[in-house]
């Protein structure tokens, strides 16, 4: 399957192509300004896309359904110009390329880190991972039979540990190795929580010792299926660990795949990759045009 049709198909519950070959209708835009509101595409951007719409069917009662998509397209990629994250895969010239990764509860942080240690493994650079989810029971577990299957090394302690040594640990361990990219496997926490929340800021003083630029790259990993409520989780935690980029997971199995339009337009943060599905592979770069169109298509039409 190529990548349109994973991104199709990862997205069709939140596909939004409703009108066909067929003349447009006062009736479909009705549908589509209930459709949109339904993917969570927020307020701002569901009525810049409706009114763009309405505004050509007012010059043209001809006009097609498929040019109303192509409508709604072209906002859309324009709502999401610069969203597009870029990552180098490399280490600088003072150590490895250090990746936190952070998030509440059950968003996919230790499934997304193993499967970026793949894609990154995959295109010839050297990782580790760092276990710092000493809070979890079963979270060391969990990313060692990652690690053991993907045969990459893993710096992990005991449960309850501090968080912060092992990933100085982690980061010593890269350094030895002459590793490329270093990834960091964080509690989940709910932004809430005062105190998880500064166990992160540790973690982030600490990586600073090493070299004030650590970690290079700071990226929230977001369930995608939480909508627009999320955007309330990325502003918190990025005005306390200053974000770089996101994440979406779970695009796959929900309606709401817009959501990520209001957290881009709300926060201006990068997406660098998205979720699609449960292997590896699935874990996608972000693509505004693939995206669009997989969500303004009619193949669902019916």
């Amino acid at each position: 399957m190529g990548f349109f049709e994973k991104f199709t198909a990862g997205l069709r519950k939140a596909t939004v192509g409703l009108f066909g070959a067929k003349k447009l209708s006062e009736e479909d835009i009705d549908m589509l300004e209930e459709s949109l509101y339904g993917a969570d595409f927020g307020v701002e951007t569901s009525e810049e896309i409706l009114e763009e719409i309405q505004t050509a069917f007012r010059k043209d009662k001809e006009l097609q359904g498929q040019q109303a998509l192509d409508i709604a397209k072209t906002v859309l990629k324009r709502r999401l110009d610069g969203a597009i994250g870029e990552f180098p895969m490399e280490a600088t010239e003072n150590g490895p390329r250090v990746v936190c990764l952070i998030g509440v509860n059950g968003s996919g942080k230790t499934t997304t880190t193993a499967k970026l240690a793949k894609r990154y493994t995959d295109a010839g650079k050297s990782v580790v991972m760092g276990a710092c989810d000493t809070f979890r029971a079963a979270a060391n577990e969990q990313l060692q039979t990652w690690a053991d299957r993907l045969n990459i090394p893993m710096i992990a302690s005991h449960h309850g540990a501090d968080a912060a040594a092992v990933a100085f640990d982690a980061y010593a361990s890269a350094s030895k190795r002459n590793a490329d990219i270093l990834l960091l496997d964080t509690a989940g926490r709910l932004h809430t929580k005062s105190n998880l929340m500064e166990e992160l800021s540790k973690i982030k003083r600490v990586l600073k010792k090493q070299g004030s630029e650590l970690p290079h790259e700071s990226w929230l990993v977001l369930d995608g299926s939480l909508g627009t409520n999320s955007i309330d989780q990325a502003r918190a935690f990025h005005e306390s660990f200053g974000l770089t980029g996101l994440i979406i997971t779970k695009l796959d199995g929900t309606s709401r795949g817009g959501a990520l339009v209001g957290i881009y337009r709300e926060l201006g943060l990068p997406i660098f990759y998205v979720g699609l599905g449960e292997k590896p592979e699935d874990l996608m770069d972000f693509d505004v045009d693939s995206y669009a169109d997989a969500i303004f298509t009619e193949s669902f039409a019916n």
